[in-house]
């Protein structure tokens, strides 16, 4: 996929919309067998040094919304590393390609943010190689739809919010004392947490938590001169949909749902995340932008 996405034009047509047949992924899902491809802003993203000398972590780096953030953070001038899985190796080595291919240092570590002491590792091995997080970007998840109740397990309920909520702690609990005035945090909420959907009970729940905890930490860190901020993504098309996220009926006309008509892309979101993470956002903490293609957040 290639286009201008600096060229005016108009939203509605700027991407197609998705033509799927229902396909799934096994979880967790990869952009490498994602059909259609996702633009991650691999040929388009174009730098300006926003984020010159700066050191990022972003979890769920490897695939989505997450790869596409560490692309254009590296070609902001920032150093990368990304959280992922071990099962998602074949889209962690790319997007550790892409960060290399803009002159900055990447860092891949690999492991389950359920497992608290990996989140405090993450962190750590992240300081030992950079030597500080100036940005933090919580961006990891686990979406699974289940549209009966009674079906919904304990299990599968207590994973969402160990992977959604709990991990987001942990992760920044640790690394706030590596985080020096003028950093940035940043978490990925969801429409979800506005507008929930049937058959997303646990992951809307939990989005709806994390854009509490936006705003309740940013109270906290601002006398350290930490900023907290959100970006609440809607209908996205990365690997999450297709691993079981949706249900392969909703696939067929993924997005077609929203005013724009059509799905967005992760290349879409990244600038959203440049813009939190710089000083260009310096008076702005607290506070959510939507992504969702014109779905209201309120």
């Amino acid at each position: 996929m290639t286009l201008n996405q600096y060229q005016m034009q108009d939203p509605t047509m700027q991407y197609p919309k998705i033509t799927n047949d229902g396909s799934l992924q096994s979880e967790p899902g990869l952009d490498a067998t994602l059909n259609p491809k996702a633009d991650l802003g691999e040929t388009t993203y174009q730098g300006a040094e926003r984020l010159k000398g700066r050191k990022a972590l972003i979890t769920g780096g490897d695939s989505g919304i997450g790869a596409a953030t560490a692309i254009a953070f590296a070609r902001e001038g920032a150093d990368v590393a990304i959280g992922y899985l071990p099962e998602e190796e074949a889209d962690a080595k790319k997007i550790i390609a892409e960060i290399e291919a803009a002159g900055q240092k990447a860092l891949a570590l690999p492991g389950d943010i359920k497992d608290e002491a990996f989140c405090q590792k993450l962190v750590a091995d992240t300081v030992k190689e950079f030597g500080s997080i100036d940005i933090l970007v919580n961006n990891a998840g686990k979406q699974e739809f289940e549209a009966d109740l009674q079906q919904l397990t304990t299990e599968h309920f207590t994973d969402t919010f160990v992977t959604n909520v709990f991990a987001i702690f942990w992760i920044t609990k640790a690394a706030v004392p590596h985080m020096p005035a003028g950093a940035s945090i940043i978490n990925t909420t969801s429409i979800q947490s506005y507008q929930p959907s049937p058959g997303l009970l646990d992951y809307a729940s939990t989005k709806g938590a994390i854009t509490s905890f936006t705003k309740s930490l940013a109270k906290m860190l601002v006398e350290k001169g930490i900023r907290v901020n959100a970006v609440a993504p809607g209908p996205i098309w990365t690997p999450l949909q297709p691993s079981h996220g949706q249900p392969p009926e909703k696939l067929k006309e993924f997005g077609q749902q929203v005013p724009l008509g059509r799905p967005g892309q992760p290349a879409e979101l990244a600038p959203s995340y440049v813009f939190l993470a710089s000083q260009e956002s310096s008076y702005i903490t607290a506070e959510v932008i939507g992504v969702t293609g014109g779905n209201h957040l309120l």
